[in-house]
């Protein structure tokens, strides 16, 4: 009776149901100084020490029928799980683009390679003198020098021997030999001369850097439009995340397909290396979205046990982009037709305005109902599946619920959670350790600093870099299927950091070692060490990188995956983004660079400890869903060993976790916090 009679005095009669609460977002549960439980909130005198509880989920009440938000238990078996052909068909039209955006990030590669250079018209005097460019060369110009050929057959060391000789506005025809590697002392007189003959190692004829001859004091804008498509994906990522989780997947998607088509191909018609710079962040951009929506399309159309296998062979159709990518430069030997053929392949992604729906998980997670029962029809129909099918009574429960107005969540949501903010953080953190130590390994390897002669090519260091990427890929298949999402990532990240000390410690030592003539070591030797650590410290980085960006998809609920998945993804990328700073200062820094991120590894192996385990887990769909899914032993319990998290009933023997419990009594009684069962 005294309770009753406080929650009249706090305006909520003994036959009130509590007010609806504000979208899916939910505020820490068991915080009491800052808000009410999940689905109540205080009354308008503000002193009542008891608040009403949520009321059971049930239609027409605050919350919809559990059948109907448990997506990966009732809905989609309803619709025949991966096994309905319409599905089967819209997996299929995620992978097709994976292949033109493979072209698309790699072609940085080929239309700004900082080509070998001479001053035009110098001849033989000229290579005596050692006039080239090499005083403004890349870090990785020193060690990509190959010595003048001495027959015709050595100028494929250029790539095609019509890439020799073609300066800004040259004819092509016969060109000088390759001048030799210059004395340092000769550095200030290699930019004296206004013209330049050039000699791509790419395929290409002419690229960015020859057309506009982006050398000596211009060679800084390279950088430049390096910076610009990395910025603009780092952009592309945060912002089409939040509008794809507010508009939906699809509208994003059709948009940003228009705006790379009209980007992409003002890119090739660029006039200066300005309008090139400012087009390709755009172009960066509109391929954010398309990459960002498509994986979180992706994951959402798959049941728990296909969600890592679709990823996978759409990262190895992906791959087979940046495989196929020399070829392509090679048959189209200007950078501006290779900039056109690139983008062209998406004009077949506008057939998906009329193909593509929008992803159905979505549409029920955020309680659109009378949209979701329109798409679930037109599956029905296109599976060919009998009403009678529904056996668990999706139909039903959805009229009932057709009347519920939608709510949408913002990724900002996150920031009042308890669990859902840290697992993003730590994930954030290590996709920017991975793919930022990512690159301190690639220069180690292809650096001038080691003097390894098959890595003296450009296909060499571009088909290894590819090479370690496939075989990090097939690794994470086997690893992952093992020891699932959580103990893979802990594996690689271990392997990422040990490749990371041993590269900065060990070789060390073995050079101040081989100072001595009594040791028996040469550099050599410390050259061989360093290209085993860098290799095996690229293919752990790549894989720990990439395992971070599903593991997020995974964690992260329906209602923010795209604004999550955007988070981790923009982390990736500032990762990327430090390799074009180095350079720009002329690899100044770069060690310093090396030690801070091997200092990340060690931290992120501690944070990973955090994370739940999603194997064969249900994708959460709200904030609370979200909250739900904590940490569990890395190790799986004994038989008969009493497991370490409460069941919602025994939470409540406890009044310091009232809230908490108040905001799981969705979950069966003898459900854990996560989600899961006791033994």
């Amino acid at each position: 009776m005294a309770i009753d009679r406080r929650r009249e005095a706090a305006g909520g009669g003994p036959g009130r149901l509590p007010p609806a609460a504000e979208e899916n977002g939910a505020l820490p549960p068991g915080d009491a100084a800052a808000s009410a439980p999940l689905g109540g909130r205080a009354g308008p005198s503000g002193g009542g020490d008891i608040q009403p509880l949520p009321a059971p989920h049930a239609a027409g009440g605050p919350h919809p029928s559990l059948l109907l938000l448990d997506y990966d238990g009732s809905v989609l078996p309803f619709l025949g799980g991966l096994g309905g052909g319409y599905q089967k068909t819209l997996v299929l039209l995620t992978w097709i683009p994976a292949l033109f955006i493979g072209f698309s990030q790699f072609s940085d590669s080929f239309l700004l390679d900082q080509p070998n250079f001479w001053c035009r018209g110098a001849g033989r005097d000229a290579e005596q003198a050692g006039v080239t460019g090499a005083g403004r060369w890349g870090g990785g110009d020193l060690a990509n020098w190959t010595s003048p050929p001495t027959t015709p057959a050595s100028t494929a060391a250029w790539g095609t021997a019509g890439a020799l000789g073609n300066g800004s506005g040259a004819d092509g025809g016969d060109a000088p030999p390759l001048p030799s590697p210059p004395d340092k002392g000769d550095n200030a007189s290699n930019c004296d001369c206004h013209a330049w003959d050039y000699g791509i190692r790419t395929g290409l004829v002419q690229n960015v850097v020859s057309k506009w001859d982006l050398v000596c004091d211009n060679a800084w804008k390279v950088h430049v439009a390096k910076f610009s498509l990395l910025v603009g994906l780092i952009f592309g990522y945060l912002i089409t995340g939040c509008i794809a989780d507010w508009f939906g997947r699809r509208p994003v998607l059709l948009v940003c397909i228009v705006s790379i088509l009209i980007f992409g191909l003002a890119v090739a018609l660029s006039v200066n290396v300005t309008m090139f710079s400012t087009l390709r962040f755009f172009e960066g951009f509109c391929l954010a979205g398309v990459i960002l929506t498509l994986y979180a399309l992706r994951i959402e159309l798959c049941p728990p046990g296909k969600r890592f296998t679709i990823t996978m062979v759409a990262s190895f159709v992906a791959m087979a982009g940046q495989f196929l990518m020399p070829g392509l430069a090679a048959l189209c030997r200007d950078w501006q037709v290779l900039q056109a053929l690139i983008i062209c392949p998406f004009l077949l992604m506008l057939l998906y305005w009329s193909i593509f729906p929008e992803s159905l998980r979505w549409l029920m997670a955020t309680h659109q109902f009378e949209s979701a029962k329109k798409l679930i029809l037109y599956f029905t129909q296109k599976n060919r599946m009998s009403p009678e099918s529904d056996i668990k009574g999706v139909m039903p429960e959805l009229e009932k619920e057709l009347s519920r107005r939608p709510k949408k969540v913002c990724i900002v949501k996150v920031v009042g959670t308890r669990n859902l903010w840290k697992n993003i953080v730590v994930l954030c953190v290590n996709s920017l350790t991975g793919f930022g130590i990512h690159h301190c390994f690639a220069r180690s390897m292809m650096g001038h600093e080691v003097k390894v002669p098959l890595l003296e090519n450009f296909y060499a260091d571009y088909y290894t870099a590819a090479g370690i990427a496939l075989a990090s890929c097939l690794a994470m298949c086997l690893v992952v299927g093992v020891l699932g999402r959580r103990g893979g990532l802990l594996l690689f990240m271990i392997l990422t950091a040990l490749a990371s000390l041993l590269q900065l410690g060990l070789l060390n030592l073995i050079g101040k070692y081989s100072q001595h003539p009594d040791s028996g070591m040469s550099d050599s030797v410390k050259d061989k060490f360093s290209v085993t650590f860098s290799i095996v410290g690229m293919f752990a980085s790549h894989a720990a990188g990439s395992l971070s960006v599903f593991f997020c998809a995974e964690i992260t609920p329906t209602v923010i995956r795209c604004g999550g998945l955007g988070l981790v993804l923009a982390s990736a990328g500032f990762g990327m983004l430090t390799a074009p700073i180095i350079e720009l200062h002329n690899q100044k820094g770069y060690f310093l660079h090396h030690i801070i991120f091997a200092c990340c590894t060690l931290i992120c192996i501690i944070c990973l400890l955090l994370l739940p385990e999603s194997r064969d887990q249900n994708l959460p769909e709200s904030i609370a869903d979200g909250e739900h899914y904590t940490r569990q032993p890395l190790l799986p319990p004994r038989r008969g060993e009493q497991p370490l998290l409460l069941t919602n009933a025994e939470l409540k023997d406890y009044s310091g976790l009232h809230d908490a419990a108040a905001a799981g009594d969705g979950l069966p009684d003898g459900a854990t916090a996560n989600g899961g069962r006791p033994m």
